[in-house]
Parts: structure tokens; C-alpha cells; sequence
């Protein structure tokens, strides 16, 4: 049980640590095919800076840890970094999310730190589709790295984003992969943080939509009880080794639940995926913050978290920049 609660009751015991706003692909719900103006590499925040802040947090209540980017494996010697989380005391689950490229060669040692979970970030079943949504020719590395990942027996989920119109041909297809690997597939609602490409003032594949289209093809499949804090609803096929699931990030039905806090690469706290984030941990560091005045600063984030991601995106002064991106937010 964490010890740790934010200002509507819900338990906080899990960040998602974004290492890297740089990725070896360029999505097109995530970047604009030119890339982003990235800052200077001294902006990023250290992997000493990262473990500090992790104790910090585990001696507060935070029990899992994922690790996002960007994609983490552009960033040299991170697995420095797992060992050293592997170390903290506190720190019950470590976790990834990866878009698969680079990430073959590190399973055995990512298992041997204790990492089981590995979210896959794979929107298409298709070679050419997958080229043209992520603008590189990648598909089979990632696919040789998923294919390792089940036969090393991790945790994988597979996260699509879907599109409309450029990746909705395979939900049928990612569906069926559930029914002999034991994996789980997870449909996401396209957000509005997309780089700046396709910014949408309604959304077509929202969740009960993603559902109908699935129940059509399955209509045995089931609502299946969501563990706590789950963003996903989840569902069975009878018969299936594997699970589906359907985020609706975009709706926010799950904000209620919310046990999460986010770092971006640059050490800014988001005690929401949707707010402008609250304050920068890596300047309170850099300028010689002790561990105690680094906690009261996050507590007092923690206790004036927003409701839900509407009212995160209601106190956003501004709205949303044209060209903010996924991948500066970390996932």
C-alpha cells in the first residue's frame, strides 16, 4: 500500500521516468517528420540526477518505475541506469517502454535486472504501413525483438495507436495474435500531443467505437475486471492465451484511478499527462536542493494534483503548442 497520496485520495506509487526525448523514429501521431528542436544534451536530466530522485520517491511510497523516452536505447550506457534502479530499495518493479529497434540485444541483461514488463510500441502488422507511419524501414528489426521477447517469457504488451484510415485495417489482425501468444494488445486513443501533423478537433476511433469493431469480429470476447489503477479496459476471447485491451487516452475514463506521476528528459514533473507540468526537479538539483527540500516540493505538487485530465488541460495557460510532441513528454 503506498504511503504516499495526492489531494482526491488516490495513491501515488508509480513515475514513469522519460531518459530521452530523441527517437530513431519519426511517427507521425508523435513527431514531424523533420524531428524537433532538441536542446542541448546538458539539459537532460543525468543518470545520477534520475537515481537520486528515484530514492527520493521510493522513500515516499513509489513502488514501480517505468522507463519511457523517446526511445530509451538512443541513450548511451542506459543500462548503467537499470542497475542502478535495480539497486534502490523500495523500487519493487521496474518496467519499459520501447519501440523494440534497438532493444533485442539488452533482454537477457534487462532480465537478469528483474524487468518482466516490456510495453512494445507497434502500430501495424504491415512492412509498408509501418514505413510509412514511422518514416524508417525498421519492421523486421522490431519484429525479430518482439518475437524474442515472448519466446524469453516477458510481460509484453503491444501498445497501437490507431489512426484512422492508415493503421484501423489491423485491429483485426493484432486481435488475432492473442489467440496463441500470451500477450496482451492494447488499442490507444490518438491524443492531441501528435507533433503537430494531425491535430484533430474530434477524435474517430474512441473506445466504444475500438470495442464495437473488435465485438463485430469476436463477439464472444468479454469485459474482463481491470486491475487497480489500470488505464486500460480489458477484455478475453474465450479460448485465447492472450488479452486486449483498449486505453482511452483520449476520453480520460480513467483518470479516477490515477496512481501516476511523469518526468520529462528535462526533469519536469507532470502530476498529469495533460497539464504544462508543475516544477523542473533538475534546476531544484543543480542548484544544491537538499533531499528534504526536494520532497516538500513534491508533496506539495502531489497535494494540488488536478481532478482529471480535463481540469489539468483547463489550467494549461495557452492551451497546447502547436508542436508538442509525445516524445518530449515521455510516453
Amino acid at each position: 500500500m503506498s504511503s504516499l497520496f495526492d489531494n482526491h485520495g488516490r495513491p501515488v506509487n508509480y513515475v514513469r521516468l522519460a531518459i530521452t526525448d530523441r527517437c530513431n523514429l519519426r511517427c507521425a501521431y508523435c513527431m514531424p517528420e523533420e524531428g524537433i528542436n532538441f536542446g542541448p544534451r546538458s539539459t537532460l536530466l543525468q543518470y545520477e540526477e534520475m537515481l537520486r530522485l528515484l530514492r527520493i520517491l521510493a522513500g515516499m511510497g513509489v513502488e514501480k518505475v517505468r522507463i519511457t523516452g523517446g526511445e530509451p536505447f538512443v541513450r548511451r550506457d542506459v543500462m548503467d541506469l537499470f542497475q542502478g534502479m535495480a539497486a534502490i530499495k523500495g523500487i519493487k518493479k521496474i518496467a519499459l517502454t520501447t519501440n523494440g529497434t534497438l532493444t533485442r540485444a539488452h533482454l537477457p541483461a534487462l532480465w537478469a535486472l528483474g524487468v518482466r514488463q516490456i510495453n512494445l510500441s507497434l502500430d501495424t502488422l504491415d512492412r509498408d504501413r509501418f514505413a510509412q507511419i514511422t518514416r524508417r524501414d525498421e519492421f523486421d528489426a522490431v519484429w525479430s525483438t518482439f518475437r524474442a521477447m515472448v519466446e524469453q517469457k516477458f510481460e509484453v504488451k503491444i501498445n497501437v495507436v490507431l489512426l484512422q484510415g492508415r493503421n484501423d485495417m489491423d485491429i483485426i489482425p493484432f486481435v488475432k495474435l492473442t489467440q496463441h501468444m500470451p500477450i496482451g494488445v492494447r488499442f490507444i486513443e490518438e491524443m492531441p500531443f501528435n507533433g503537430g501533423e494531425t491535430s484533430q478537433g474530434k477524435l474517430f476511433w474512441d473506445w466504444k467505437r475500438i470495442e464495437s469493431a473488435i465485438h463485430a469480429e469476436f463477439p464472444r470476447m468479454r469485459k474482463i475486471p481491470d486491475p487497480p489503477h489500470s488505464t486500460a479496459l480489458n477484455y478475453r476471447i474465450p479460448g485465447f492465451a492472450g488479452s486486449v485491451g483498449i486505453i482511452p487516452a483520449y476520453s480520460r475514463t480513467f483518470c479516477g484511478t490515477c496512481n501516476r506521476l511523469r518526468i520529462t528528459p528535462q526533469g519536469l514533473l507532470k502530476t498529469c499527462l495533460y497539464d504544462q507540468g508543475v516544477f523542473n526537479i533538475r534546476d531544484l538539483m543543480r542548484a544544491g536542493a537538499t533531499d528534504a527540500e526536494i520532497k516538500t516540493a513534491l508533496l506539495d505538487a502531489i497535494g494540488n494534483r488536478a481532478k482529471d485530465g480535463f481540469e489539468a488541460e483547463q489550467r494549461r495557460l495557452g492551451g497546447f503548442p502547436a508542436r508538442e510532441s509525445m516524445t518530449t513528454i515521455g510516453g
